[in-house]
């Protein structure tokens, strides 16, 4: 008996292919964020149970001490916030400013842009290279020496570059009849960019900013390169004072063969993800803000 040979459509075909890549591409998008998020919680429950018998008030209070169950990050929590002061309005003024200029002033010509390459070159460079700027500029050149505003302006040099780049994409996405609506309402470019641009790329700027001071408020190595103190038991005073900063007293901690300072090591973790997590919502906040309205 002969057989009848089935027909099959060839688009039908086609059809369940695509639909089997679009399972496997989800298939391998799931795992790959669940093994982030696995391996994230594994961190957190680490640090968080091996650091749970020094989280108390005394961490807070205490300067560093020799002594592990004395030890506090008093003088590395106010070091941190000190530096972040001098490193969130440098960054924020000179990144945006410099986003604008390059977007709606500067000239097309090739000087711009070499500029722009060298600045998104610059998004990529090694920490420890900033680092290296900052003791040369800031601590020798300009005679600031082992200060909190060497510190501040070193991590500032560091994630200019992230915010620069950051900010110019949201301005740039910035539809254009939006300028011809400005200017046919009489408005000057400094007005268009003041009430139409900036309102509506903060959503973008802003999350630039949240990732590049998320970055400086946990980096160690430019700070040990311009000589941030691992020990010190006073509090800065100034600008112009010597300091330390949580990254910098974890690392110190941590390197110490006492089991003793590897858990106060670890409950300085939680307290620097515990600011790190606040200043992020904070910022998500505004930006979900200015979203919202526009």
């Amino acid at each position: 008996m002969r057989t009848q040979k089935k027909y099959v459509n060839p688009d039908e075909k086609q059809i369940k292919k695509r639909i089997s890549k679009n399972k496997a591409a989800r298939i391998v998008f799931f795992i790959a964020t669940f093994f982030g998020l696995a391996v994230l919680a594994v961190l957190i429950i680490r640090i968080v149970t091996q650091g749970a018998g020094y989280l108390n008030l005394d961490l807070l209070t205490n300067f560093a001490s020799r002594n592990p169950e004395n030890s506090g990050i008093k003088a590395a929590l106010l070091g941190t916030l000190w530096v972040m002061s001098v490193t969130i309005p440098v960054a924020l003024i000179l990144g945006i400013g410099t986003a604008i200029y390059l977007e709606e002033y500067a000239p097309n010509n090739k000087f711009t842009q070499f500029i722009e390459l060298n600045i998104s070159n610059l998004a990529g460079v090694p920490s420890i290279v900033f680092g290296l700027l900052g003791l040369t500029l800031f601590v020798r050149y300009l005679g600031m020496g082992r200060s909190v505003l060497a510190g501040g302006l070193t991590m500032a040099l560091m994630i200019l570059p992230v915010i620069v780049v950051s900010s110019k994409e949201a301005i740039r996405s910035i539809p254009q009849d939006q300028y011809e609506a400005g200017y046919a309402m009489g408005a000057t470019k400094w007005q268009i960019i003041r009430t139409v641009v900036l309102p509506a790329a903060t959503p973008g700027i802003l999350t630039g900013a949240i990732l590049s001071l998320s970055r400086a408020i946990g980096e160690t190595a430019p700070l040990l390169m311009i000589g941030a103190m691992t020990f010190i038991a006073y509090v800065p005073e100034s600008i112009f004072s010597s300091f330390t900063v949580l990254p910098i007293q974890i690392f110190s901690w941590a390197s110490r063969p006492q089991a003793e300072f590897q858990a106060v090591a670890a409950a300085g973790s939680v307290v620097l993800l515990i600011i790190l997590i606040a200043m992020n919502s904070i910022a998500i906040g505004i930006r979900n803000k200015f979203s919202k309205r526009n």
